[in-house]
């Protein structure tokens, strides 16, 4: 039998028929292949870069960006930085460690920074990461404070330079550096003789503080403690009233804020603690009218302190 005269089986390859399997495809026999058509190699293509611009000031400007920001944020990275700044009579706020990293020189830093009560926090590489942006940071970084602090009884005496009764603002464990910021740049402007902030579980006076204070933190002294509430004692032993900024307290326009006295903010989300409250010689607050039950504690510092101030101008 000639395989040539074979007829083919009736498929989808091969006619127009649907296939034994259902298949529908058409058949090709007869047509022409399809042509392709040319690219536009110009679609959306930028032009190439001249090769000098990698050798020119913008270029090495923008590679050294990154490094740029971590010393403008105040974060000194990596162990031998790190070294050195323990070594230098700079102030440190907190030293940050990779959780589990407890080996080579990484404790020799560790134990410098306890020896100076500078407080270490562990936390994830994940968070390094993201604060040291692409320098290697090689698990710990250091958070310098942008000026240095001061302490309550400088702050006492500023007051008496100004022959002024004094009028010192305490936050009491405010993280978030936009409203220590915005907090700074409140009592600096009713004139408020300083502020007090606790060593551990709240922000420093890092750039971004002093970008939200609006330069206001160059005109403030600030003093960093150890203990809250032992601050406080402090300050009633040597004639200062303080009071603290809560919600179901007397209306602050009737509050006496004249003579020496301090005012106490909470945190964003707790407020000010227990132990501290009881401590107070009295709570303050602001009435509420509308929907929402509280200020923000910037918002509530300002009305505060503004009122205290007041009162201590029209004293004198």
């Amino acid at each position: 039998m000639d395989y040539n005269d074979r007829k083919p089986k009736n498929n989808a390859y091969r006619g127009n028929k649907q296939g034994e399997r259902g298949d529908a495809r058409r058949a090709t026999y007869g047509r022409e292949p399809l042509k392709k058509r040319p690219m536009d190699r110009n679609f959306d293509r930028e032009e190439p870069r001249d090769r000098s611009f990698r050798d020119s000031e913008a270029q090495r400007d923008f590679d050294t960006q990154k490094h740029d920001e971590s010393a403008a944020e105040g974060l000194v990275i990596g162990r031998n930085a790190v070294r050195e700044l323990l070594r230098s009579d700079r102030t440190v706020d907190k030293l940050l460690v990779r959780r589990g990293d407890r080996e080579g020189s990484i404790v020799v830093l560790v134990a410098e920074a306890i020896e100076k009560n500078i407080p270490v926090v562990e936390v994830d590489k994940s968070k390094l990461d993201a604060m040291a942006g692409f320098v290697p940071h090689q698990g710990v970084i250091a958070m310098v404070a942008q000026k240095e602090y001061c302490t309550v009884e400088e702050i006492l005496a500023i007051a008496e330079e100004r022959g002024e009764p004094p009028l010192i603002a305490i936050a009491d464990g405010i993280t978030d550096p936009y409203n220590l910021g915005a907090l700074i740049r409140c009592a600096e402007g009713v004139g408020a003789h300083g502020l007090i902030i606790p060593k551990r579980r709240a922000v420093g006076l890092t750039a971004l503080v002093a970008k939200s204070s609006a330069g206001a933190m160059e005109h403030l002294a600030v003093a960093k403690v150890a203990n809250i509430a032992n601050t406080i004692r402090e300050l009633k032993e040597k004639g200062v009233w303080v009071y603290c900024a809560e919600a179901g307290g007397a209306p602050y326009y009737e509050t006496n804020f004249k003579g020496p006295c301090a005012l106490v903010f909470g945190s964003e989300g707790n407020g000010v603690s227990r132990v501290v409250t009881e401590l107070c010689d009295g709570i303050v607050s602001i009435p509420m009218y509308g929907h929402v039950n509280s200020f923000n504690v910037s918002t509530a510092a300002a009305v505060l302190l503004a009122e205290a101030s007041r009162q201590h101008k029209i004293q004198q």
